[in-house]
């Protein structure tokens, strides 16, 4: 369980929770830095989480007073530049952490060049340096646990080796204990995921395969939206506290006791519906007494 005392710390969307002890006796404090996947959408100046005429060169400033990570999405979209990932960490706040998702090229539209791509996602990532607390290898719902996918996977960490990795599943076939101990050999996080319970989709677990990292993506449970095909609907979804609590409680004990820092980033960007089920979540954590339960 978690102890009664979770604090806030002084950087914004980050919480350290005390964790009760583990099998070996020891107690521990596991740093939850609280986020987004993505911060410059045009429609969170409309929803009112950016002020009005908030411009897109202003929105990694004004995102950084309320969190402490953030999830570059735009990676995924292209490659990754080390110019202007350069002039991001230079304006960036010290405290701000970053993850990276790897681009598109190596994961949903891989093609025979894709160790060319990942020298140069490397090579487009380095000014990140140490504020880079994973690279997010999202895989598509396609990719099943057949031996030519499980080949390409091995090859793909390996030459990712040295960086801090994540790897989130979507097809469920790769929920079973051989891939764990295989990523745990790794030390690559596997990604909890909140999606909608759905046929085929990958599940939400507490397995925790990095005691580095702990990486939680809340997607949200919007079922009719998940099947839709549209991504607006996908993604519309705001979790209510009682399911943020319930959450909590859930994953938050295990991940406290077992991971050195976690990182809970929230991919439901509609109607910034995204930074504000964040704050709240980092506003639950900060509860005391009772920590997140």
């Amino acid at each position: 369980m978690l102890s009664s005392t979770a604090n806030v710390t002084s950087s914004p969307g980050r919480v350290e929770v005390s964790a009760a002890a583990r099998g070996d006796g020891s107690g521990k404090i596991c740093p939850v830095f609280v986020g987004t996947c993505g911060y410059s959408y045009t429609e969170w100046v409309d929803s009112g989480f950016y002020p009005e005429g908030t411009k897109s060169a202003a929105m990694l400033d004004l995102y950084s007073r309320c969190f402490s990570v953030v999830e570059l999405n735009y990676t995924w979209y292209q490659m990754a530049r080390a110019e202007a990932l350069a002039r991001m960490v230079e304006k960036a706040p010290p405290h701000l952490l970053f993850a990276a998702k790897l681009t598109r090229t190596m994961t949903h539209e891989r093609d025979d060049n894709w160790r060319e791509q990942l020298a140069l996602y490397r090579q487009g990532i380095a000014p990140l340096g140490d504020r880079l607390v994973a690279v997010l290898v999202q895989l598509p719902p396609d990719f099943d646990r057949s031996l030519a996918n499980r080949k390409y996977l091995a090859a793909l960490l390996q030459g990712l080796e040295g960086l801090p990795t994540a790897v989130e599943f979507r097809h469920h076939s790769w929920a079973v204990d051989a891939v764990f101990a295989e990523l745990t050999r790794r030390r690559v996080t596997l990604v909890t995921v909140d999606t909608p319970v759905l046929p085929g989709l990958f599940p939400a677990l507490d397995v925790v395969t990095n005691p580095d990292l702990f990486y939680g993506r809340f997607h949200g449970r919007n079922r009719e939206g998940w099947q839709s095909g549209n991504m607006q609907k996908k993604f519309n979804y705001h979790y209510s506290d009682e399911e943020l609590r319930a959450w909590c409680c859930r994953y938050l004990p295990l991940m406290a006791a077992e991971a050195d820092r976690a990182i809970l980033l929230f991919n439901n960007h509609v109607r910034a519906q995204a930074p504000r089920n964040g704050a709240k979540l980092a506003t639950i954590l900060g509860e005391s007494p009772g920590g997140a339960g």
